[in-house]
């Protein structure tokens, strides 16, 4: 499906911007959540730590078996998370809840703290439903570790604030969006709206129209193509003016002698007695006949210096490697395009003839019949002898010729119906440089079935 300008421009922006916002969406939602995160795990730590200090000055001189005995109270005071003492064994032998596993020294935070560093996990729990945060610290006695406290906090609150921030991070970033589409489809239309002015104008152009101008909206490359466009147009009418002056100037001059050499003529047949004016007269007639007959010349200078003068330098040609040649050089676009390209041909002799103006002719008809062929189409290219003549044909199973445009394909400058077609010289220059070779030149099609071309070279060791 053919996108416009337009359509990929606004694709292409609108997924930049989603990208954009939603990268530093989760880098702001990922900066929020690890700053609660560090907050509440330095607050813990700040909690966990006095309650570490208070065991130390006032609780050190017995056991922490003793210490939990009696003032099991003491540890939970300093906060409102649930507080766990674990013994050097990783064993739960207080817990302000209640309900915990025995044996807890394989949890990472735990298993630091035992070894007198500070532990942090964040993970689920048995005892809540949802997300926990656990801090762990050493309990020590005189120079000793004697245990390890711990601290277990929900993260339910915490997370419901990060969801709530996360929400409105969204909705900004997808009004954001919205905002960035809107920009975007102004902005585009900046861009497209002159292009399409353009390309409006050009097809008026193109129809043969060139006074109509293309409007100019910027001071960019657009407008610069505007005003290219508008110079082109002048240009044209320019040359038109001048091809019309031209002709207007030829007709003019030629007409100036074939009038004085038909009043003369007339003149003549009426007074043939008058010695002198039978002379002037076939004078003067003389005179506007080298001139006309200059003027015709100049003509035909001109038209050659247009036009150019094919011409073929013969040699002796092995047609079967030409044939090779052409056919390692379009069987990539055969595969490219989908068509089944075939190329056959046996005991080709070799024959005098131009070589490069063959394979350009050759060229020429493939490239006809893979234009207007549908992919899964085919394409053959056949080659052998009859009547000592080389046959060549080029099949296709493409759109085919209309009748009546049958007819005309070899006319210079002659345009189809097809929306392939183009205007061009390309069949004509075919039919001169094969009739040069005394060769013929013959295509025969059907509507949506398809076209031969049949080439037929004669085969002899002299042209």
């Amino acid at each position: 499906m053919k996108k416009s300008i337009k359509r990929r421009l606004l694709t292409n922006f609108v997924l930049i911007i989603i990208s954009m916002v939603v990268i530093l969406e989760l880098l702001f939602i990922n900066t929020v959540k690890g700053n609660y995160y560090k907050n509440l795990e330095q607050n813990m730590l700040n909690q966990i730590k006095i309650s570490s200090d208070l065991y130390l000055k006032y609780f050190s001189d017995s056991s922490l078996y003793e210490n939990v005995l009696n003032n099991v109270d003491t540890y939970w005071k300093q906060t409102t998370a649930q507080v766990q003492i674990i013994d050097l064994n990783g064993r739960v032998i207080m817990d302000s809840i209640g309900s915990s596993p025995k044996n807890i020294r394989d949890y990472s935070d735990v298993a630091l703290a035992l070894k007198g560093e500070t532990g942090t996990l964040i993970g689920k729990s048995d005892n809540y439903s949802e997300e926990v945060m656990s801090v762990s610290y050493p309990l020590n006695s005189s120079h000793e570790q004697v245990g390890v406290i711990r601290f277990v906090t929900s993260l339910k609150e915490i997370n419901n604030d990060i969801r709530n921030i996360t929400f409105i991070f969204i909705s900004i970033g997808g009004l954001a969006i919205l905002l960035g589409i809107a920009v975007i489809f102004i902005l585009t239309k900046t861009i497209t709206g002159p292009l399409n002015e353009v390309t409006k104008v050009a097809a008026i152009m193109a129809s043969g129209n060139f006074k109509v101008k293309s409007k100019k909206f910027y001071e960019d490359e657009i407008g610069k193509l505007s005003d290219t466009l508008n110079y082109l147009s002048e240009e044209i009418l320019t040359k038109e003016e001048l091809k019309n002056d031209f002709i207007s100037s030829v007709s003019h001059e030629l007409r100036t002698p074939l009038t004085s050499i038909k009043g003369w003529a007339i003149t003549l047949k009426e007074f043939n007695n008058d010695k002198d004016m039978l002379i002037d007269g076939l004078d003067i007639i003389e005179k506007e006949s080298d001139r006309l007959t200059g003027m015709v010349e100049e003509l035909l200078d001109f038209s050659k210096f247009v036009s150019g003068k094919i011409t073929l330098h013969n040699r002796k040609v092995n047609i079967e490697n030409l044939i090779e040649h052409i056919k390692k050089q379009y069987i990539p676009r055969a595969n490219r395009e989908n068509i089944k390209f075939t190329v056959e041909y046996n005991d080709i002799p070799n024959i005098v003839c131009d070589d490069n103006r063959l394979k350009q002719v050759f060229i020429n008809l493939l490239d006809n019949a893979f234009k207007f062929t549908p992919n899964g189409g085919e394409v053959k290219f056949l080659a052998n002898i009859e009547n000592n003549n080389i046959i060549f044909k080029v099949l296709d199973t493409g759109c085919g010729i209309s009748p009546e445009d049958l007819p005309k394909v070899k006319e210079k400058f002659f345009k189809g119906k097809n929306s392939n077609s183009k205007n061009g010289i390309g069949l004509s220059i075919c039919d001169e440089i094969i009739s040069m070779m005394n060769g013929s030149f013959i295509i025969e099609s059907k509507l949506s079935e398809g076209t031969t071309v049949i080439v037929s070279i004669p085969i002899t060791e002299e042209r």
